[in-house]
């Protein structure tokens, strides 16, 4: 299993993220994206199910139109771990 990131560690994590949002009570990290269309913000969610496959780790995420909203935590470990901020990092590439 996957420890929970914690202190330093957790704050060195974060620093390297682009625009997610640190959910202390939660445990997670999320991000709202915003796009023109609805196609571009579909095809975002593609590139990003893609790279969760090959991670092999799933964001919780919802759609309306153009927008998406990702939510990354780890479960089983009871809050955020080295996966989510890996997640959030090929997320942030894919829109650089």
């Amino acid at each position: 299993m996957t420890e929970k990131l914690t202190g330093g560690a957790l704050e060195d994590g974060l620093q390297t993220l682009n625009g997610w949002v640190y959910d202390e009570a939660a445990g997670a990290i999320s991000h709202a994206f915003k796009f023109k269309t609805f196609s571009e913000a579909f095809a975002f969610m593609s590139r990003v199910a893609l790279a969760a496959e090959k991670a092999g780790h799933h964001p919780d995420w919802s759609n309306s139109y153009n927008s998406v909203t990702i939510t990354l935590s780890t479960h089983d470990a009871g809050g955020l771990t080295g996966k989510d901020i890996a997640l959030a990092r090929a997320i942030d590439a894919i829109l650089a």
